[in-house]
C-alpha cells in the first residue's frame, strides 16, 4: 500500500510572505482548495490565486483583534482527524468537517521583535498562539498531513505535488522540523519572559514600557533556543560533526557578515569569538591576536596600525595562522600590515572599502564584519556540556576599576603601573587558567596560559617575553597559592602585581613582594577561565 497522500485542501497562514505566491499558484494549479487568513489571503488573492477566507469556511468570524481565527473545531478537526479510523471519518462527516492535508504556517516574528528592542507590550503581542497550535496538530497527524514552517521547504512540497503527493518520509521530516520550530520559539519566549517577569510587581500592566529586569536566572526548567546558521565541515577534529547556531543576543561572530575567504570551521568560530570578546574590553583602539582560544598578543594604541605592530611583537611565532580582532573600523593602513603575515580570520565591527579590497587579495583569509562590538558588561548565560547534562552560569561580565583595587604592599603602584595593571587583568580574564599576563605601556609582553601550576604559567610567560618582561606589570587570574609564582615573575623583571588575593598564604606572598620592593594590589575578583 502506497504511503503517498494527495493534497485536496490546504490551510495557509504566514507572517513571512516569502515564496507565498509561487506556492499558492502551484497548489491552485493542482486543484487544491486554499483556506487562508488576513494578510496571507490578501497576498494570494492579489496575485490571482483563488482563496477561501477561513472565517467564511468556518462560519466563525475573526475576533479579539485577530487573536481568535483558526482556533475552531472545523479547522483543528480537519487537521487532526485520522482518515483510517471509521469513527473519525463519521464524526467529521457529521459535523461538516473536511480534511485538511497541508498546513503552511510561519509564526509571528517574536524573536525579531525582541531583537529590535521593542517595548514589552509589543513583544507580548508578537507571541503567536494559533500558529503553534496548528503546527503541532499537523505534525502530530503527519500520517495524513504535511506541515511547512519555513519558505525554504516550499520547493520540496511543490516537487511532491508534481509527483502526486507527499510521502510518509517527507511528512515525518516536515513534522520533525515543525516540532523543532515550535520548541525553539517557545524557548525564546520562555527565556525572554522569565528574565523580565520572574519577580515582577503583580500590578504590572502590559502598557509598562520597562518591565522589571529581576527575573529568575535559573528556572527549574531551562529552555535554550538557537537558529542554525551554518552546518560545519567537522568539529574540533575531522571525526566530529558540528553546526553553528545563533541566538542573536550580542554582536559577534554569530552576527557577522563574511566578506571573503573559505568557510569558517568550528575552531575558527571558537577562536574568533575568544578574540572578539577580548578586544571589546577596551575603549582605546585595540588589537588582539588569538591562537587556540588564548590571546598571544594584545595591545592598545593611538590607532589600529600602531596597536597591531605592538601586539604582533609580543609573540610573532604564535601569531602565524592566528585570529585578529580589532575594536575600530578596519582601515587600509592597518589591513596592509596585517596582510603581511598569514592569518585565518580578521574580525572587525566595520571596514573601509579600501581595506576590504586590499584583503581580497588574500584568498584564504576570512574577513568578518560584525556590525558592532559585544558589550562586555551585558548579562547572559554561558553553557558547557557534561555527561548527562550541562552547566549554566552567568557570563563573566566582571570588570575591575582603579577605585576597587587595594594596595597591600609598602610601595604603591605609579599611575602608569595602575593603568597597565587594569589592562593586564582584563586580558587575563580571556586567558585559560592558570593565567599569567605581563604587560607594559598598554601592550602584553608575555602570556602564560592553561598550565596546571601558576608558577609554570609565570615561567612560560617570562620565557616567551624574554627581555621585554623587564619593567612590566604582571596579572594573575587567581591568587598566588604560594610565593613561588610571584618570585618567578619578580625574577623575570616584573615591577608590580595585580591579583585577586584571598589565599591563606597572602601574608607570605605580600612579604615576598615587599622584599623585592615591588608594588602589589588585590582585586577581590578572580577570572578563572576553564
Amino acid at each position: 500500500m502506497s504511503d503517498v497522500v494527495a493534497i485536496e485542501r490546504a490551510l495557509i497562514s504566514v507572517s513571512d510572505k516569502t515564496g507565498l505566491v509561487e506556492l499558492g499558484r502551484a497548489l491552485a494549479g493542482k486543484g487544491v482548495e486554499i483556506l487562508s487568513t488576513g494578510g496571507s489571503a490578501r497576498t494570494l488573492r492579489n496575485a490571482g490565486v483563488p482563496v477561501v477566507e477561513v472565517a467564511d469556511y468556518t462560519g466563525v468570524p475573526e475576533m479579539l483583534d485577530g487573536r481568535v481565527k483558526t482556533l475552531v473545531p472545523k479547522i483543528h478537526g480537519g487537521i487532526l482527524g485520522r482518515r483510517d479510523l471509521p469513527e473519525h471519518v463519521a464524526q467529521m462527516a457529521q459535523h461538516g468537517i473536511a480534511p485538511i492535508g497541508l498546513v503552511v504556517v510561519n509564526l509571528y516574528p517574536f524573536e525579531q521583535t525582541v531583537a529590535k528592542g521593542a517595548e514589552f507590550a509589543e513583544c507580548v503581542e508578537n507571541i503567536d498562539i494559533g500558529g503553534p497550535a496548528l503546527i503541532r496538530a499537523a505534525a502530530k497527524n503527519h500520517d495524513f498531513v504535511a506541515v511547512l514552517t519555513d519558505p525554504a521547504q516550499y520547493p520540496d512540497l511543490i516537487a511532491a505535488l508534481d509527483a502526486g503527493g507527499t510521502t510518509l518520509a517527507q511528512r515525518r521530516h516536515f513534522a520533525a522540523t515543525a516540532y523543532t520550530r515550535t520548541a525553539s520559539y517557545d524557548a525564546a519566549i520562555a527565556t525572554w519572559f522569565t528574565a523580565r517577569n520572574g519577580d515582577a510587581d503583580p500590578d504590572l500592566r502590559m502598557s509598562e514600557t520597562v518591565p522589571p529586569q529581576t527575573g529568575e536566572v535559573f528556572p527549574a526548567r531551562l529552555a535554550i533556543a538557537g537558529l542554525k546558521r551554518q552546518a560545519l565541515r567537522y568539529g574540533e577534529n575531522p571525526h566530529q560533526v558540528a553546526a553553528f547556531y545563533a541566538t542573536g543576543e550580542r554582536h559577534g561572530v554569530a552576527t557577522a557578515r563574511q566578506v571573503q575567504g573559505k568557510e569558517l570551521s568550528y575552531n575558527n568560530i571558537n577562536d574568533t569569538d575568544a578574540a572578539y570578546e577580548c578586544v571589546a574590553e577596551f575603549d582605546r583602539p585595540a588589537v588582539v591576536i588569538v591562537k587556540h582560544a588564548n590571546p598571544c598578543g594584545v595591545s592598545l594604541g593611538a590607532d589600529l596600525a600602531s596597536a597591531w605592530d605592538r601586539a604582533l611583537a609580543c609573540d610573532t611565532v604564535s601569531a602565524f595562522g592566528g585570529i585578529i580582532a580589532v575594536n575600530r573600523r578596519l582601515d587600509a593602513v592597518s589591513a596592509a600590515k596585517m596582510a603581511e603575515i598569514f592569518s585565518e580570520v580578521i574580525i572587525a565591527p566595520d571596514a573601509e572599502p579600501e581595506a576590504i579590497a586590499l584583503l581580497a587579495k588574500k584568498k584564504n583569509l576570512r574577513l568578518l564584519i560584525a556590525g558592532g562590538l559585544p558589550d562586555p558588561a551585558a548579562p547572559g548565560l554561558a553553557f558547557r556540556s557534561v555527561a548527562g547534562g550541562y552547566l549554566a552560569q552567568s557570563r563573566d561580565a566582571g570588570r575591575v576599576t582603579r577605585e576597587a583595587l587595594t594596595v597591600v604592599t609598602q610601595r604603591a603602584p605609579s599611575n602608569a603601573e595602575f593603568e597597565d595593571m587594569i589592562f593586564a587583568f582584563r586580558v587575563a580574564k580571556h586567558v585559560k587558567s592558570n593565567a599569567i599576563v605581563y604587560a607594559r605601556a598598554g601592550t602584553t609582553t608575555g602570556i602564560g596560559a592553561g598550565q596546571m601550576s601558576r608558577v609554570d604559567s609565570s615561567r612560560i610567560a617570562a620565557l616567551k617575553g624574554g627581555d621585554a618582561i623587564a619593567g612590566s606589570v604582571v596579572a594573575s587570574d587567581a591568587f598566588f597559592p604560594f610565593a613561588d609564582g610571584l618570585e618567578a615573575a619578580i625574577a623575570a623583571g616584573a615591577t608590580s602585581v595585580i591579583q585577586p588575593g584571598g589565599s591563606i598564604r597572602d601574608a607570605e606572598v605580600i612579604a615576598a613582594a615587599d622584599r623585592a620592593g615591588i608594588a602589589m594590589v588585590f582585586t577581590g575578583m578572580r577570572h578563572f577561565r576553564h
